[in-house]
């Protein structure tokens, strides 16, 4: 077994367990393996291990592992601040899901792209539950009437929330970014409203899986587990201060 596999391995093993713990059954959550800075090389490795589900967030990488990856099965989605002037990069590769939408004005250019090329994108709406500057998504407060413009749009599937939780050491805060997103969740459902299905919470990554399983996620994002750690600490690429490509 090489190190890529033996990682998944453990993943899946933390998966069950707090599964168990929790009365989950694991096959309800997926395993998105956040590719940022990871090589096509690595990708494949851990796609033949039969995790299909990968995510990028930056377009760029996006743009440049296309090619190389484009014959190999899997299922991609972009975990990334959207920029307007990306979408139809975005949508050349083919990603069937964006999980960063977090506020009208991109949606909508997003669905006037999509009415152009005649097709629908799944999406989820990302909520700044940290409350951090740092940190893109739509306030908790303001979820109910992005969602609900957002269902207005024709071309554009809404399947979840995403949150990113806090960086920080103490469980506790990182918990109350994942309990809240579930309760506006559920507040949402309770809601009913047309055209929106919210059985998706895509929270938790590599360091904090076990909690987001815990408040309910049904996808975690993971890379450092799995390809080993990146250049940078993960608050580096989910700052909004540095530059996106």
């Amino acid at each position: 077994m090489n190190a890529i596999e033996i990682n998944i391995s453990e993943i899946k093993k933390r998966i069950v367990i707090v599964c168990k713990r929790m009365g989950r059954y694991s096959n309800e959550i997926k395993l998105l393996l956040a590719t940022k800075t990871v090589s096509t090389e690595n990708i494949k490795m851990a796609i033949a291990c039969g995790e299909t589900l990968i995510g990028e967030n930056k377009v760029q990488e996006l743009k440049e592992k296309y090619d190389d990856l484009k014959h190999v099965k899997h299922t991609k989605h972009f975990i990334g601040h959207l920029q307007s002037s990306k979408i139809k990069d975005i949508l050349k590769c083919e990603v069937s899901c964006i999980q960063s939408i977090d506020r009208i004005d991109i949606a909508e250019k997003l669905h006037q792209r999509l009415l152009l090329e005649n097709k629908t994108l799944d999406i989820f709406i990302q909520v700044n539950t940290s409350n951090e500057a740092s940190k893109f998504g739509v306030s908790p407060e303001e979820v109910e009437s992005l969602v609900r413009a957002v269902a207005s749009l024709s071309t554009l599937k809404i399947k979840g929330l995403m949150t990113i939780g806090l960086f920080s050491a103490e469980t506790d805060k990182v918990r109350a970014c994942f309990q809240l997103l579930k309760k506006i969740q559920q507040q949402l459902i309770a809601l009913n409203i047309k055209n929106v299905a919210l059985n998706e919470l895509s929270m938790g990554m590599s360091g904090d899986l076990e909690i987001a399983i815990e408040e309910g996620a049904t996808i975690i994002r993971v890379g450092t587990a799995v390809f080993g750690k990146r250049i940078y600490p993960d608050s580096y690429y989910w700052n909004e201060n540095q530059p996106i490509l």
